[in-house]
């Protein structure tokens, strides 16, 4: 059975930890004449091409409008890629020796087109306009999820949910785009969307951690000189993994190519790859998983009326009585392991029914530990339903009721064709990009991705699971105006809101620059923006964020 890789955590064993993570209006109503500066329509980079294809830069501009919350706003929308390459390579070793190919000559060294879609806003000075940097994670997906959904001038109509209807869909006024405080970037992966990746060990050249933080590093370089916004605020925006994707780039950029960053905001974040809860038994000794997990098993206990006795009116105030539980009690019984006693066990397994609704039975059996699959599949199964993964609001039909795990999003499978057909239609129609193109929403690169990460002050990668804190960490110190700002679902059983808090309060930093730190949280999952009431609070969180760091008039 196909599993979407899209936007969020799946699992891969790799190393001593099974981890790898995913990550997404009506037409324009003034979308004018495209003009463009090389025509995207005769651009040839639709395949993973042979040894002899070099990759040129191509645009599509265009016009348009949206109106934001009552305010009406023009800009220009540019599609089109920009050309980058690995670490060590530069413009006098494009091609490889290689003596099986090209008579000698050598084949072109690995490079990638990455596809991006910039919107400007008209009449805004560009030395003062901030500038926002958009992505999803996979590792393989796109960014159509952020693009669609979330801020783009356009938005696609999906049910709250529930299973959206096959086509025709619907797109809408973004009302809610930040176009109205940031210009923004959205940028495909190295082999997703309309980017693509050539070239000797092309693979081995843009997929993985470190690899792939190059790229983007190397890609807003050169969009910056591009459109010559060196001197406008700028902020990184990442979902799933796009949030270890921002704590790599933005410590490149600052400490290696003296580049800093107003802000960095984190969405859906999991930058220790330790703590995933998708198959923690995978890792034992590892406790924290259950720990950072459990709030999140009781928001969905909470919203699916799951749990026994009166539902709590106050659904925030409930968790933070569920976080203390797991901090403290719930955490003293993991670390004790076999040495538990038999009446202690049972009591904290009874309080963990009364918080996750599951059977007390069961959670002896589990032995305390219910990893992120097991809760999707039995909170609901009474009903023959698996719970959503990315979205525990959504529920679909149990595949397998007998299994041990769901074996399918219902929240990936509800949307995704509403997103991925509503864009290739916009960015073909309204863009004037991508006819004769494929476009990639995702790829599975999880059996070439390389999920070892050197971490500053590191003279080799670390094998394991990925932990990219340290960087995160030292970007805030080597530039300690640096601001984060978290954003977290309730309902992201994918990666679960309290993780991220948890990693953020244990990030090896003085505690002055805690202070740098916001978190705000929001009745929705993994992605936020697919409950409209969560993305207007999420647009107004990160539009006041960016206003009161953009250093603009200080």
């Amino acid at each position: 059975m196909k599993i979407s890789n899209r936007k969020s955590i799946s699992t891969l064993a790799l190393g001593c930890a099974a981890l790898a993570l995913c990550a997404t209006g009506a037409q324009a109503k003034d979308s004018g004449q495209a003009s463009s500066d090389q025509s995207a329509k005769t651009a040839d980079n639709s395949n993973d091409s042979g040894p002899d294809v070099l990759f040129h830069p191509t645009s599509s501009t265009t016009t348009g409008t949206v109106n934001v919350e009552g305010k009406q706003i023009s800009y220009k929308a540019v599609a089109g890629t920009l050309v980058v390459h690995p670490a060590g390579w530069n413009d006098t070793n494009w091609r490889v020796k290689d003596a099986e190919h090209d008579n000698g000559k050598g084949e072109p060294s690995a490079e990638a087109s990455m596809f991006y879609v910039a919107y400007f806003k008209n009449g805004a000075p560009s030395k003062d306009r901030p500038i926002t940097f958009l992505y999803n994670g996979g590792p393989g997906s796109s960014s159509v999820w952020l693009h669609m959904g979330a801020f783009g001038p356009r938005r696609v109509v999906t049910n709250d949910d529930t299973h959206t209807p096959a086509a025709p869909y619907k797109l809408v006024d973004n009302a809610y785009s930040l176009l109205d405080s940031t210009d923004l970037v959205f940028i495909d992966a190295p082999g997703t969307g309309f980017s693509r990746i050539a070239g000797k060990d092309a693979d081995k050249a843009f997929y993985g951690v470190d690899a792939d933080g190059h790229a983007f590093s190397s890609f807003i370089k050169a969009f910056l000189s591009k459109y010559n916004r060196w001197n406008s605020p700028k902020y990184l925006f990442g979902e799933s993994y796009g949030t270890p994707r921002s704590a790599v780039v933005v410590n490149d950029l600052e400490t290696g190519s003296d580049i800093d960053f107003n802000g960095v905001i984190l969405l859906s974040q999991i930058l220790n790859f330790d703590l995933s809860i998708d198959t923690p038994t995978l890792n034992p000794g590892t406790e924290e998983p259950y720990v950072v997990a459990l709030p999140t098993y009781a928001a969905t206990a909470w919203y699916h009326n799951k749990l026994p006795g009166t539902r709590p009116a106050d659904l925030p105030a409930f968790l933070k009585q569920v976080e203390h539980f797991a901090t403290t009690t719930y955490t003293e019984a993991l670390a004790q392991g076999s040495e538990l006693d038999p009446a202690t066990k049972q009591k904290v397994a009874q309080q963990l029914a009364q918080y996750t609704g599951l059977p007390v039975g069961y959670i002896m059996k589990a032995n305390l530990r219910v990893d992120g699959g097991q809760f999707a599949h039995e909170l609901q199964i009474d009903s023959d339903l698996a719970t959503g993964r990315l979205d525990s609001r959504f529920s679909g039909p149990a595949m397998d009721p007998l299994g041990e795990s769901t074996q399918y999003d219902p929240q990936s499978a509800a949307i995704s064709s509403a997103y991925v057909s509503s864009f290739n239609n916009y960015v073909r129609k309204d863009l004037n990009y991508g006819q004769g193109l494929t476009y990639k929403p995702e790829i599975n690169v999880f059996q070439q991705w390389d999920f070892n990460h050197q971490q500053p002050g590191m003279p080799f990668p670390i094998r394991g699971a990925t932990n990219v804190m340290p960087d995160l960490a030292q970007a805030m110190k080597y530039n300690p105006d640096l601001k984060v700002m978290v954003n977290g679902g309730y309902f992201d059983l994918a990666t679960p809101f309290y993780e991220g808090w948890y990693e953020m309060h244990h990030l090896p930093i003085p505690d002055s620059l805690q202070n740098n730190i916001e978190y705000k949280y929001y009745q929705s999952g993994h992605m936020v923006y697919a409950h409209v009431p969560a993305l207007k609070k999420l647009h107004d969180n990160v539009a006041a964020f960016i206003q009161r760091t953009d250093n603009v008039g200080s």
